[in-house]
């Protein structure tokens, strides 16, 4: 490992390398930062531009820095306007944004930002370390293991449901997932529930899902209430609170440690990602939060803005575990990465850090690089960011609706999309007005797909549901959802007990 290391540092510190670390850096924080723009859209537009540097370790690097970048970027337009255009930045939003309409737009990119710079570090650290050995446990997940994995997802709609919307909560993500449904199904190539649509037998895009539950009934509340764009920045545009005091590095410390070891472990298996890990990073937190700081989830919670950001960028660190040692992409992002590695005439795999070990090694090395380079990019630009929230009313509306608009035609390149975007926004909006969460729902249509493949792929194997019984580490996955679902009512059922039994002594 030590001579790997060495082979890494000289390669990734070379002139060239180093100028793809930044240029990788920069254009994926530039796009995630745009909603609709996501890591593949842009990783498949560079991979003609790392085919024509010719050297693979160069190549790789500008790719992973693009990735990586954008995943750390995502946080920016989920926090300032609630229109989180990647799946892994969707749990940011939830604590995030409510932080911003508060005034403090700045200390929630400052959160956001640390979180993001521990979480890839961490990551990095912990890929160079257990890499090896890590290969061996992800081998150990097959599809029973991974249909248990989503149900452990699903079950996070616990820690997204206030006081007394457990039931809503329950409803929302049956309809995500019957929405997961609509279009050529896990067994069959033949379209369901499209009504004769042709546009939708592909179904439902996450980008214009994502878009209608949150970015358009905000601009929609907006026209509606007002007062709903005072953020508490003052008049001349200020953005001030960039800090985080000593009370909340001292609250959110754990919360990044816990979550950039559980995302990481997430990120290595093959099909998890991004995505499930910030979801479990924010159901766990608010699950073991006590207090006041289980109230605050929801509302402007640091540590509910820590979990999930620094939880996505650790499993986007460890994602390259099962690229590089297993030649398996975990997400879509990572299967475009091996695509371009085919492309660069470089197999990965088991020999990869034989092989070719200033490959595997640089990519490693250029992570660390690419967090510092991250953090000393966006840390400084803050300010001038979080001003997109000084905006005048009347010019910040039509600013959402165009990346909206933008964003839901860019992601499927089809006019049919606006449509459907308009005509789920008007449906959140009303579903907001009832006062019935959102994220669940879209927990139920990211993971709903990834639900049924595994699931019918599990049925084949083993001719029926025997897979259960037949694979502890399914039972025990399932086991685990189980707790996770009944935790939170138990723990309400107690502190409802207690503060009945003081009441009467009193």
């Amino acid at each position: 490992m030590f001579e790997g290391i060495l082979i890494g540092l000289g390669t990734a510190f070379t002139p060239i390398n180093l100028l793809m670390v930044v240029g990788g850096c920069l254009i994926g924080t530039f796009i995630g930062m745009l909603p609709g723009l996501g890591p593949m859209s842009i990783i498949a537009i560079m991979i003609p531009v790392a085919i024509s540097i010719g050297d693979p370790s160069a190549a790789l690097i500008l790719l992973a820095g693009v990735y990586y970048g954008a995943i750390f970027g995502g946080s920016t337009s989920s926090i300032l306007i609630n229109a989180p255009g990647v799946a892994s930045t969707v749990a940011t939003s939830f604590d995030g944004y409510p932080l911003a309409r508060q005034g403090k737009a700045g200390k929630a990119l400052t959160v956001a930002a640390i979180a993001s710079f521990s979480g890839g570090t961490l990551g990095a650290i912990l890929l160079m370390i257990f890499a090896p050995m890590l290969v061996s446990v992800a081998l150990l997940f097959h599809s029973a293991e991974y249909f248990a994995l989503m149900v452990v997802g699903l079950s996070a709609i616990a820690a997204f449901a206030g006081s007394g919307q457990v039931g809503k909560a329950v409803l929302m993500t049956i309809t995500g997932l019957v929405m997961a449904t609509v279009g050529e199904g896990a067994l069959f190539n033949l379209p369901r529930f499209t009504m004769g649509v042709m546009d939708l037998q592909s179904g439902f895009s996450f980008i214009t899902l994502a878009m209608a539950m949150f970015a358009l009934p905000e601009a929609i509340y907006l026209v509606l209430d007002p007062g709903r764009s005072n953020t508490g920045q003052s008049g001349s545009g200020q953005i001030t609170d960039l800090r985080i005091t000593r009370d909340e590095a001292r609250r959110i410390t754990p919360v990044i440690g816990r979550q950039s070891v559980q995302g990481f472990l997430i990120g290595v298996l093959p099909g998890a990602g991004a995505t499930i890990a910030s979801f479990l990073g924010y159901a766990v937190e608010r699950n073991i939060a006590k207090g006041e700081d289980q109230a605050e989830f929801g509302k402007g919670s640091v540590k509910g803005l820590a979990a999930p950001e620094s939880a996505n960028n650790a499993a986007c660190t460890g994602s390259f575990v099962p690229l590089l040692t297993l030649g398996i992409p975990g997400s879509g992002t990572t299967a475009i990465l091996l695509g371009a590695l085919i492309a660069l005439n470089v197999s990965p795999g088991p020999r990869l850090m034989v092989d070719q070990p200033e490959i595997f090694w640089s990519v490693i090395i250029s992570m660390y690089l690419g967090n510092v380079i991250l953090l000393a990019l966006n840390l400084p630009l803050i300010p001038y960011i979080a001003k997109v929230l000084a905006i005048p009313r009347n010019y910040l509306i039509p600013f959402i609706l165009f990346f909206t608009l933008m964003g839901a035609y860019i992601g499927q390149n089809n006019a049919t999309e606006l449509l459907i975007l308009v005509g789920l926004g008007i449906a959140a909006t009303v579903l907001r007005f009832a006062d019935y969460p959102l994220a669940p729902l879209l927990i139920g249509f990211i993971l709903g797909s990834m639900l049924e493949d595994n699931f019918s792929r599990s049925m084949q194997l083993y001719n029926g549901i025997g897979f259960i019984a037949e694979r502890p580490m399914t039972l025990g996955l399932l086991v685990l959802a189980v707790i996770l679902v009944v935790l939170p009512g138990y723990r309400a059922r107690r502190a409802r007990l207690r503060a009945e039994g003081v009441a009467d002594g009193d």
